[in-house]
């Protein structure tokens, strides 16, 4: 690995110039949470309120995902989030494949020195990249996978919850089958009240 600590990687990300991207950007959102999280959630990209914040999933859709993780005993305090492009694509459009190969080794870097247990992708891109390029998200959220030693699943992204309100009965089903897998696999993770 070309970084010697995760500081060292934040660094270089900051400065980030592999793609335009970082012509429209206010902030770079490099990512939150404990560097020893066992658990990593992964985004697609920022959007407006992440691009001027600096911090992911700080919007309606961050909110929405808060709440998500309490339904199950989880927060920020005890999970990383990132996303696979650091900054945000202009109207909140789909990061383009170029801009998703120039900022996936930050992320990948990420988790390698997170190294969670479980990775779970919010929405179809990032499970397109961290679970499989055809992966069909109305098919196989929920579903988990065995990578490269890592679980991992893709749930609907919180967005996409907040479009249409008929998926988040599966959505809860999903987030179940996290706490499951995560009083399963995670030995060191506090459950919060």
């Amino acid at each position: 690995m070309p970084y010697e600590s995760m500081q060292q990687l934040k660094a270089q990300c900051m400065k980030c110039t592999y793609c335009p991207l970082c012509e429209t950007r206010h902030n770079v959102v490099f990512g939150v949470g404990p560097e020893d999280a066992e658990i990593m959630f992964i985004g697609e990209g920022p959007g407006e309120q992440e691009d001027l914040k600096g911090e992911p999933f700080v919007g309606p859709a961050g909110q929405l995902l808060d709440e998500m993780l309490s339904i199950i005993g989880l927060s920020r305090r005890n999970c990383y989030i990132g996303n696979i492009v650091k900054c945000r694509p202009p109207k909140n459009r789909d990061p383009l494949n170029s801009e998703q190969e120039n900022c996936r080794p930050y992320l990948d870097a990420q988790i390698q020195f997170i190294q969670p247990k479980l990775i779970v992708c919010l929405g179809r891109i990032s499970a397109m990249q961290y679970i499989r390029p055809d992966f069909r998200i109305t098919r196989e959220h929920g579903q988990w996978f065995d990578i490269d030693g890592t679980k991992r699943m893709a749930m609907y992204h919180p967005s996409a919850l907040l479009r249409d309100l008929s998926k988040r009965p599966e959505t809860f089903r999903d987030l179940k089958s996290l706490q499951a897998m995560a009083k399963e696999h995670c030995t060191h993770l506090v459950f919060e009240d």
